[in-house]
């Protein structure tokens, strides 16, 4: 897909960079072991650091100019290139018949709290080969690694308004990016997939994918966690059970925080320790983690194994990210932390997620070079 050229740039202003955090999600992190990455700190004096937006371009499809982030902005993945974070975040305009049409937006900040956005999206449904999977619900929920060459791989979801399937698409430069089709084919072209969490590893402020086993690996799904492998970050197969069904990896657990469902957040981290993945849970309403609101998304951390990424060889008992601030809270969906993009930064980690579907936010934690 080709840049629009954005007709200029939009300066959220944000307060200043002052951590903070309260007792309870400290006391979250005291039992857990020592390969997590902890503690994850909200900005709360800066988020949240993007909201709804006045941007307009002119829809491929309908042929009209459209307010394309005007309802809500949220679910972002980042990357840094040349010393500045480039932020992608899906947005939602007000029309069409399901809630809003999601295209994906880009904002770029030199301190990861501040940021300049882009009036145009830089991905969206276009007539092109991918319309009959991408209008007119949307392309949503990017995550981003970059390969050895230093091209960007964007695993994203295209929603027909009937069925989300987990896509691809590259670039070179982060403005113009190329569609390369669904990840899951065949057998499985309408099998519900989304949030494809490449495994990759930390190189500077860089973080790039790499193989295992001489294969390219993929944690993806958003009730169980599934796992696909791939020679070149494009062609992807999935890992099938005995019965030639997609072999779950990571499963809810009653009573828990992630008692309904399990989803990827940002890239799987290889790490000393294993194969890090940081995961969103949701809440059931009955028979969850009581002291959780019905419903709430919370963050958790599973290790698997670096020699078989399908095993697990550990994962925390308690949620290190939850809703617990007005903007996290109340919004188009209520009690949201939705983490999906993170980058080493200024000797930090940066964690972006979405809050309550309607805001982004981030949280901050001091790196350490040494587990990684």
């Amino acid at each position: 897909m080709k840049w629009h050229n954005p007709v200029g740039l939009f300066t959220l202003l944000v307060l200043g960079l002052t951590v903070c955090t309260t007792s309870e999600h400290r006391n979250t992190f005291a039992n857990d072991s020592t390969w997590a990455l902890l503690p994850f700190e909200k900005v709360n004096d800066a988020n949240p650091i993007l909201q709804a937006g006045t941007g307009i371009f002119k829809c491929p499809i309908l042929q009209q100019e459209v307010n394309w982030e005007e309802k809500d902005v949220f679910n972002p993945a980042a990357v840094v290139r040349n010393g500045a974070i480039y932020l992608f975040y899906r947005a939602e305009d007000t029309i069409g018949k399901y809630n809003g049409t999601s295209r994906i937006g880009l904002a770029i900040s030199t301190d990861g709290v501040r940021f300049n956005r882009m009036f145009a999206p830089v991905l969206y449904p276009a007539e092109d080969f991918m319309k009959a999977y991408e209008w007119e619900g949307g392309i949503e929920d990017p995550r981003i690694i970059e390969n050895e060459t230093g091209t960007y791989m964007m695993t994203y979801t295209a929603y027909d308004g009937e069925t989300a399937r987990l896509c691809i698409a590259s670039s070179t430069d982060l403005l113009n990016w190329v569609k390369h089709g669904l990840a899951l084919k065949d057998k499985f072209i309408n099998q519900w997939s989304k949030s494809g969490a490449i495994v990759g590893r930390q190189q500077g402020d860089k973080v790039i994918a790499e193989k295992i086993s001489n294969k390219y690996w993929m944690y993806f799904g958003d009730t169980d966690l599934f796992v696909a492998t791939s020679d070149d970050l494009i062609q992807w197969e999935p890992v099938l059970d005995e019965t030639g069904n997609l072999k779950p990896v990571l499963k809810p657990r009653p009573g828990m925080f992630d008692s309904r469902l399990v989803e990827s957040g940002p890239y799987a981290l290889i790490t000393e320790h294993g194969i890090l993945l940081l995961y969103n849970g949701m809440n059931l309403d009955t028979g969850g983690d009581p002291n959780l609101p019905k419903g709430a998304y919370c963050s958790g951390q599973a290790l698997f194994d670096l020699h078989d990424p399908t095993q697990v060889i550990d994962r925390m008992d308690n949620f290190f990210l939850r809703p617990d601030q007005p903007y996290e809270t109340e919004g188009q969906v209520n009690q949201v932390c939705f983490i999906e993009g993170m980058i080493p930064f200024n000797g930090q980690w940066f964690l972006y997620y979405g809050t309550a579907d309607s805001k982004i936010g981030v949280a901050v934690k001091e790196a350490e070079s040494e587990k990684l």
